[in-house]
């Protein structure tokens, strides 16, 4: 759609329109000094001497090897993730409000729902949602319209604490009462979750792999969920699934997750992507779009928005949540990364991040004295890590002294762990960049251990 500025006449028309006859006096309210002097943009630079500019910025970036996990990870995308989501047809695409001429953005998402439903094991997908934390939400909201009657959901304490704090925030005016169930040393407590899940409890949360990277089967626990006629949500690494067991096979009832280890890069706070499936019974309470296909009067395949209760439409009062878009660009990169890696890829992908971070954990472990498994349960490719220091003070100094984050300071969110870290490794860790990360903690803790010495000695 081109830009096409206005004329004086109708500037001018629309000014006397509104009362005013002039600009100057449509900003009456806004301080003279801080009005901008002029709209006018100031003259460009030479292609040449653009490049060159955005290349010494460039050169003032730091590298940084990073151990850093927490819910976001830095995995290998593939060039053709790129060169493939990039052409203009997707880029510019508007939301597909009109099928008959949006048939390549609704196959597109027709085949990412169609990836995630089989990744997930479950019935049906929506076109992705804004990011993890929000689609925990949704689940959520979910469960207390499916059962009516009841608001009570059960989270398991090891979910992201960041999605954790979305869910307080979104809910806070709305009749959802949130029930924490404290883990057992980065560990959930299974008999524990069963037992706050009573007759009033409209749904139960987890996620697997947990925070810490425990990895666990809730099959038990959605089933108890399902004798007391509540639902169970659990939030999933995409990645990992490929290894780990499905929601489906679990027993869920909806599925959701951060979509970023699906073909996103890592950037300052985004874009991210949520991802959500569920069984068919629940299709009606998803919130979002679900896209689906079809065949018109001469029985040509074409695809069509089939179901979106959504705010903006003519029965908005019956919309199942206020989200008014998808990531439909970031679906179709996850879609693209899922179709370029395949069943083997992903598995290959999830099986090296896995054995990494097994190897880093061993190392730690072995050759730092004090440092020790915070629990002896299975993890994936994250694992928490008791530290003979401050896990904080040890991630700024490893920053700053050698350009190296060991991982995440569980502290920040968990009372009592002032002094484990949560570290994570995908394929694209090394067993060389191990070493740098053992030599840069040793290097830490020492000083740390020097600095306390001269405090006490005075």
């Amino acid at each position: 759609m081109p830009y096409i500025p206005h004329t004086e006449a109708e500037r001018d028309a629309m000014l006397k329109t509104v009362g005013v006859e002039s600009l100057d006096d449509l900003f009456v309210d806004i301080a003279p000094d801080l009005r901008p002097k002029s709209f006018l943009a100031s003259a460009g630079l030479p292609e040449q001497e653009v490049r060159t500019l955005c290349e010494e910025l460039a050169e003032r970036n730091t590298r940084v090897l990073s151990f850093l996990g927490a819910g976001y990870y830095d995995h290998y995308i593939p060039a053709a993730v790129d060169a493939l989501a990039g052409q203009s047809a997707f880029v510019t695409a508007y939301t597909p409000y009109q099928a008959e001429c949006s048939q390549g953005t609704l196959q597109a998402i027709f085949e990412f729902q169609t990836a995630i439903a089989r990744l997930m094991e479950l019935d049906c997908a929506n076109a992705s949602l804004y990011d993890g934390g929000t689609a925990l939400f949704e689940a959520c909201t979910m469960c207390v319209r499916q059962a009516k009657k009841r608001t009570k959901i059960v989270l398991d304490e090891g979910i992201n604490p960041i999605w954790r704090k979305m869910l307080e925030t979104y809910a806070r005016n709305l009749p959802v009462e949130f029930v924490l169930v404290p883990l057992k040393d980065g560990a959930p407590d299974k008999e524990a979750l069963k037992a706050a899940i009573d007759d009033e409890t409209a749904g139960v949360a987890v996620q697997n792999p947990n925070f810490f990277g425990v990895v666990e089967d809730y099959s038990d626990v959605f089933a108890h969920a399902k004798e007391k006629k509540a639902l169970s949500v659990i939030s999933v690494n995409p990645v990992l699934l490929s290894v780990l067991k499905t929601p489906g096979a679990m027993g869920a009832d909806i599925a959701v997750g951060e979509g970023q280890p699906l073909g996103q890069p890592l950037d300052f706070g985004g874009p991210y992507l949520g991802l959500m499936a569920c069984k068919k019974a629940l299709v009606r309470q998803m919130p979002g779009r679900l896209v689906g296909r079809t065949h018109d009067t001469q029985g040509r395949t074409g695809y069509v928005l089939t179901l979106q209760a959504r705010e903006q439409h003519i029965r908005r009062s019956k919309a199942t949540s206020n989200i008014c878009s998808n990531q439909n660009l970031c679906a179709l990169r996850a879609l693209v990364y899922l179709s370029l890696m395949g069943p083997q890829g992903l598995k290959d992908v999830a099986e090296n991040s896995i054995a990494m971070a097994h190897h880093a954990a061993r190392e730690i472990v072995d050759q730092i004295e004090g440092a020790s498994l915070l629990n002896t349960a299975p993890f994936a490719n994250e694992v928490a890590i008791r530290l003979p220091v401050p896990a904080d003070v040890l991630v700024q100094r490893c920053l700053a002294r050698h350009k190296c984050v060991p991982g995440y300071p569980a502290g920040r969110d968990f009372k009592g762990m002032e002094n484990v870290l949560v570290l994570a490794c995908t394929e694209r860790n090394t067993s060389g960049q191990v070493g740098i990360l053992l030599d840069a903690m040793k290097d830490v803790i020492a000083w740390i251990g020097q600095d306390e010495l001269c405090q006490a000695r005075g």
